[in-house]
């Protein structure tokens, strides 16, 4: 049996071995304490998911959905950019387009830009899925690095100009996973005068902009004149609404690009489930008190996490956004090894930083969206922990 050549390229997804680490464990009777996934704990609100049941009974639900969506999710979706963010300009006829999760968008969209050959401008660290969906369509991925002298934001003046000529797509994600990261209107716009020169589509994975702590706001890429001329905006319900297992999703901005990957999904799924898509109109027009009880929540937990960090000797900041905390871990350890010491000595699980890119090599990310309790019994382990000296080279 042969196989193609896109399966030797990939490299095993991270959260995969996380789960893969945690069922062993556990069926060696071991508790383990996991920072590893980004999967919020917290249960769906229960309005949300009484319109979920409510939606079901409906018999109309119960055929192909269309991939397009209701139009009144479209409206819905819209009206959330307007509400949250003032953006009053997107049509729902055109310029919106729900997915089933982010995370099918992001993978599908390379193939409505990269051709074999063709280059994508892809953060590092970053979410594995831009890279993974680039190499999926042909095309290769041109390390874009975040440093922290940086503030973990691309420095697009070290581009060579032959690899921006060629370059289809550039990927940007802010608040950002892994690093927890931020940008400011200068840094969009620095990078909507880039794509304008170079004619590279900008596509912008806004995931994590309802999860901020100490007031801070996170901007929208569609906010920025010029952006819908340039690029289109992924979006989530998974981290907004704790709704990681009912799969909604959305795209939204420029109409040409939202057209085509239209195309590609009408081609390849058949659309979300419509009762799933009346919870999200739910979510989206309903009571929107729950994003900031999650948020008081998640504030808990980063400031438990980070001091318990910082006493163990990591160097870390509290973030202003999202559900990670990024740690350098110590002088001689690599990320995996560190990884390997925690998780050998204290059945703590975090993600070394190595597996969002090179550039995440030195780091390692923890996730907020593990229960209180069990934070608890996590920073205890830390407190008792002595490290060892790192292993030998």
């Amino acid at each position: 049996m042969k196989f193609s050549r896109r399966i030797s390229q990939l490299k095993p997804y991270p959260f995969v071995e996380i789960s893969r680490i945690i069922a062993q464990k556990k069926s060696e009777g071991v508790e383990v304490v996991t920072f590893g996934i980004g999967d919020p704990d917290i249960p769906t609100p229960k309005p949300i998911v009484d319109q979920l049941i409510k939606a079901s009974n409906n018999p109309s639900n119960h055929r192909y959905p269309e991939t397009d969506g209701l139009p009144a999710v479209r409206k819905a979706i819209a009206q959330w950019y307007k509400n949250r963010f003032g953006i009053d300009h997107l049509d729902p006829e055109g310029e919106v387009l729900p997915l089933i999760g982010a995370k099918e968008g992001i993978g599908h969209v390379a193939f409505c830009f990269i051709d074999p050959g063709d280059i994508a401008l892809v953060p590092n660290p970053a979410y594995p899925v831009y890279e993974v969906g680039t190499m999926f369509a042909g095309g290769e991925s041109y390390a874009m690095p975040l440093l922290e002298k940086n503030q973990w934001l691309a420095d697009i003046s070290h581009i060579p100009s032959d690899i921006a000529r060629k370059a289809k797509v550039m990927w940007v994600n802010y608040p950002n996973n892994p690093t927890s990261a931020v940008a400011d209107k200068e840094h969009y716009m620095e990078l909507i005068a880039f794509a304008k020169e170079y004619d590279i589509a900008i596509l912008h994975d806004a995931a994590y902009s309802e999860v901020v702590y100490d007031g801070y706001k996170a901007l929208s890429f569609m906010e920025l004149p010029g952006a819908k001329e340039v690029g289109i905006e992924f979006h989530s319900l998974s981290k907004c609404f704790n709704m990681t297992g009912w799969r909604f999703g959305s795209a939204v901005g420029n109409s040409d690009m939202i057209n085509a990957l239209f195309q590609i999904k009408s081609n390849l799924d058949s659309g979300i489930p419509q009762a799933i898509q009346e919870m999200a109109i739910e979510a989206m027009t309903g009571d929107q008190r729950y994003i900031d009880d999650n948020n008081i929540t998640y504030t808990r937990r980063r400031d438990k996490v980070v001091a318990a960090l910082k006493r163990l000797g990591l160097t870390c900041s509290p973030p202003k956004a999202a559900l990670y905390i990024w740690a350098r871990v110590p002088d001689g350890y690599s990320s995996r090894t560190f990884t390997a010491q925690l998780l050998e000595d204290t059945n703590i699980v975090v993600t070394p930083g190595s597996s969002y890119g090179s550039y995440g090599e030195g780091y390692i990310r923890l996730s907020l969206t593990t229960p209180d309790e069990m934070i608890d019994k996590g920073i205890e382990r830390l407190d008792q922990w002595h490290i060892p000296p790192p292993p030998e080279s």
